[in-house]
């Protein structure tokens, strides 16, 4: 994998450190909270590790993306208080706490009802739409091809499907 030209595997450790903490935002399938630390806390974990966001900063930016994905009113709850949704949402907010350049996404909506998961891919196009490149892996592709991502599916590591291959299409033909 190159970023900006360069091979990441031939960085430095330290450089690819600081790649994957200021670089990319990672969303779990499973979440990979920690238990004894609660729901701003475990939002908070990038900053406790990296030097992505700063001082008070970081704590006002992780209480602001837990209420974008309706959890502004769980910040002191800890994961087991929480359902599986609740968890994949906090996960949500702590991949974008850094503002990454690059999100990697694995079944980012797995666990969510289908308001929140329409709530969570409005939350993607718009961080999309400002710049944020989305690398997301999934088996929800009705809810896919009714967005305005590039989609490619793949079955046994062979491209079948590009929209980038097609003609666009209106929201009355989806």
């Amino acid at each position: 994998v190159a970023l900006e030209g360069r091979r990441i595997d031939q960085q430095a450790d330290r450089r690819r450190d600081a790649l994957r903490n200021q670089t990319f935002g990672f969303i779990f399938q499973f979440y990979h909270l920690l238990p004894e630390l609660n729901m701003l806390e475990n939002v908070l974990i990038p900053a406790m590790v990296g030097r992505s966001v700063w001082g008070w900063f970081r704590e006002r930016r992780a209480a602001e993306l837990l209420d974008r994905v309706g959890l502004g009113h769980r910040l002191k709850h800890r994961p087991r208080e929480l359902s599986g949704g609740e968890m994949q949402r906090t996960a949500v907010a702590r991949a974008l706490l850094a503002n990454p350049r690059v999100l990697l996404a694995d079944e980012p909506t797995g666990n969510l009802d289908d308001r929140a998961t329409r709530g969570i891919f409005q939350l993607l196009r718009e961080i999309n739409a400002a710049g944020t490149a989305i690398l997301m892996a999934t088996h929800n592709l009705e809810l896919i091809r009714r967005q305005e991502f590039r989609t490619v599916e793949m079955n046994r590591g062979a491209v079948v499907f590009d929209s980038a291959d097609q003609a666009p299409t209106t929201a009355q033909e989806l």
